[in-house]
């Protein structure tokens, strides 16, 4: 006993040795705590939550084979757990209920773990520098990436596999140092946790096996050959057994759930990216500028320029001696610094993989740089002078200052952030040229600040993403009645369609912008409606039927006085017709349909989900594309419409004779049932149109060789007053080679078609 202070007393003297990073974390740590309720849920949170942690833990607590089923049936499988699950674990021993709850504990150890990556850092950093001043810049340069700091709280896939591969790098480092068996066996269990999270990691996976066969190479002996190689495969083995160990969709046939896994994830979740301008269909994989574009306007330029100037330096080093970058140097893991980077983005390129949302899915890859930008900054203290020394040092304080300063600047929509390499002047610049609020964090603000601004009585309000409601306290969350029914007087706030541009703050107080930019635009609906319509009655209307349609500016305003419960029911179609047929977009997400190319572009949208009541009256408004118009064919799917198609093709022979005859012209599929019963009008239509020319198939669904443009009679037409039923559908502007159509329920197939057009249609 007498020995324990002792035995105590040296590590707390270590400990005092860097009191400087350890404040910092606690004034890190502390920050953190004050801003843990100013973000909210990300749109893929639930999902990470219920999906991926809930689904293993009932794996591993007894509920096997329904778990099991749930998670080989799903794109779960995908996912290692290795995060999610801990998280989950500690969700059910407190016993958390609420979603405020759950998510405020979610984005507290989220944050934990990214604070301890910073640790990490600093602890490398030091091994490497042997400098505590140079260490707690490192420490700090990777903690303040505003992006990346506002991901720390609801991120949970992104910056997990940043910390783990930072912790992987320091075990690398210290493995390569000592030599040990133990040490490379402690970091092959480091990185198999960092492919659980994120596949993509496994470069650092190959790397080290690489370097150990360079290490045999130099080695003098056969016995020292030989014990080199053994801690490579002992590295290998503790991975390989690591990620299948806590990868649950491996557990059953690993092989081929491995290579499913490799291909689903080069293709899950395709979506749509706006990238300089122009929208890419990520599935096509990202074009060569894509990721580095993304890291340069989102990372401080300081970081960039001291990074670019330590890889430079190394890569000095190395041209002066080739051979210290293949033996087990510190410039040879510099160097792997430079490459395991470029050559995962390479990687990332040639093969296609699926990116999106800007550079989030490698945001491990910015590990490296707060290393290379020390290593810049010590070729500057390296320089004679003390006072050029304390500059260089006064200049790095410096850059880190700006960095929080614009952070609490924009705090917290840090996620949003760009740096002054981006246009930040022009109004809706950025909006225009690159994907912003990806992970609803504005909206998130916006209903916080609404919540907070009205602290009694009912909130109206209609917001198509509702998940950031679970972030409100439970008592201010029963005051938000979800509603497209306005009336005036009443505390009123509409999330307008996308697409539309926000009108000024005076109408959208709630609005949230950044650089210049909308991010998620709150109207009040009385006030904006009422502008509208006022602008829209000073002109004439372009379509007069249940509702009258009138442009303005760059939208369609659809108004209804004292409008119905079934007027309110009602779908409206807008088909544009470009000028110039090429101006029509493969992609304009979201509003846009382009499951074919019809030749025009397609808007059609459902009243009872784009439109308001206000007062009793109805409107809605809808933006329209920018490139010169020919004309616009717009109304809606009344009984009256389907009367109107009905006598249209009445005596015409059809192309086809089913329960519903089927006529074309001016390539329009049109469908008609005189005695049209309700089991008539609930069933679907299939529509599956094969082009002459299988390279004309827009849909992106793997060997489908069709378009699928399926669609329900209200999607398309209606019942007529005398009971009969009409729809019509257009066909793709390419040349058809047949046509497969009819109905379907749950039952199955009702009845079905095929022809092929006539010339000409």
């Amino acid at each position: 006993m007498d020995g324990f202070p002792l035995r105590l007393a040296s590590p707390l003297r270590r400990l005092r040795r860097h009191w400087p990073a350890l404040a910092a974390g606690a004034l890190f740590l502390l920050a953190g705590a004050l801003v843990l309720d100013d973000y909210g849920i990300s749109w893929d949170g639930w999902w990470y939550q219920r999906r991926i942690g809930h689904t293993a833990l009932d794996y591993l607590s007894g509920d096997g084979e329904r778990a099991l089923d749930r998670l080989l049936v799903a794109t779960d499988r995908y996912f290692g757990a290795v995060f999610e699950a801990p998280l989950a674990l500690v969700e059910r021993i407190l016993g958390l209920e609420d979603s405020r709850d759950v998510y405020r504990v979610r984005h507290l150890l989220s944050h934990l773990f990214f604070l301890a990556g910073g640790g990490f850092c600093y602890l490398l950093a030091l091994r490497m520098f042997g400098s505590r001043a140079l260490a707690l810049i490192a420490m700090a340069l990777f903690l303040l990436h505003p992006r990346i700091y506002a991901h720390s709280f609801h991120n949970t896939k992104d910056v997990p596999a940043l910390v783990m591969f930072m912790v992987s790098l320091s075990l690398a480092h210290r493995a390569f140092r000592r030599d040990s068996l133990a040490a490379f066996l402690l970091c092959g269990v480091s990185v198999g946790l960092l492919v659980n999270i994120r596949i993509t990691g496994a470069l650092l996976f190959a790397a080290v096996p690489v370097l150990r066969i360079l290490d045999a190479a130099f080695a003098n002996r056969a016995g020292e050959r030989g014990r080199v190689l053994l801690t490579a495969a002992s590295f290998a083995l503790a991975a390989v057994l690591t990620f299948h160990a806590t990868h649950l969709g491996l557990w059953t046939d690993p092989p081929g759930q491995f290579i499913e896994m490799i291909r689903g994830l080069t293709t899950l979740w395709a979506t749509h990216n706006l990238f300089r301008g122009e929208w890419l269909y990520s599935a096509d994989g990202p074009p060569f500028a894509y990721l580095p574009v993304w890291v340069g306007i989102t990372t401080p330029p300081a970081t960039l320029l001291l990074a670019l100037a330590g890889a430079m330096a190394l890569a000095w080093r190395g041209a002066r001696r080739p051979l210290d970058m293949l033996r087990n140097t510190p410039l040879r893991f510099g160097m792997a610094l430079i490459v395991l980077p470029v050559a995962t983005v390479a990687a990332i390129v040639v093969l296609g993989s699926n990116v999106h949302g800007g550079w989030r899915h490698v945001y491990f890859l910015y590990a490296p740089a707060p290393l290379l930008a020390v290593i810049g900054l010590r070729q500057l203290v390296s320089m004679r002078g003390r006072w050029m020394r304390a500059g260089a040092y006064a200049l790095a304080v410096a850059a880190i200052a700006v960095t929080l300063v614009s952070m609490v600047r924009i705090h917290p929509l840090q996620s949003v952030s760009f740096t002054f390499l981006t246009d930040r002047t022009t109004p809706e610049g950025l909006a225009s040229r690159y994907d912003l609020d990806y992970w609803d964090q504005a909206h998130h603000d916006a209903l916080a600040a609404i919540v907070g601004d009205h602290p009694a009585g009912p909130l109206f309000v209609s917001f198509r993403r509702q998940r950031n409601r679970g972030m409100i306290p439970p008592e201010d969350r029963e005051r938000l009645i979800d509603t497209l029914e306005f009336r005036s007087g009443e505390r009123n706030f509409l999330e307008p369609l996308p697409g539309l541009p926000c009108p000024p703050a005076s109408l959208a107080p709630y609005a949230r912008r950044i650089h210049g930019s909308t991010l998620h635009c709150v109207v009040d609906p009385v006030a904006y409606v009422g502008a509208l319509r006022r602008e829209a009655l000073a002109t004439e209307p372009v379509d007069r039927s249940r509702f009258d349609a009138y442009r303005v500016g760059n939208a369609l305003v659809y108004l209804r006085d004292q409008c119905s419960a079934d007027d309110a029911r009602t779908r409206i179609f807008i088909h544009v017709y470009p000028v110039d047929p090429g101006d029509v977009p493969a992609v304009r997400p979201p509003l846009r349909d382009h499951r074919a190319d019809y030749g025009f572009e397609k808007l059609d949208l459902h009243f009872d989900r784009d439109g308001v009541r206000i007062d009793g009256d109805c409107a809605a408004v809808v933006p329209l594309p920018d490139y010169p118009i020919a004309r616009i064919h717009t109304g809606q799917y009344t009984p009256e419409y389907a009367d109107g198609v009905r006598r249209a093709v009445a005596g015409g022979e059809p192309i086809a004779r089913a329960r519903f005859d089927v006529h074309i012209g001016d390539r329009i599929l049109t469908y008609v049932r005189e005695e049209c019963s309700a089991e008539d009008a609930a069933a679907r239509f299939f529509l599956h149109v094969y082009p002459a020319d299988e390279g004309d198939v827009p849909d992106r669904s793997g060997e489908r060789r069709f378009a699928n443009l399926d669609f329900g009679l209200g999607d398309a037409g209606a019942r007529t007053e005398d009971g009969a039923c009409a729809a019509t559908a257009p066909l793709p502007a390419y040349p058809i080679a047949t046509v497969h159509t009819g109905q379907f329920d749950a039952s199955g197939e009702l009845w079905a078609v095929e022809f092929t057009p006539p010339e000409g249609e």
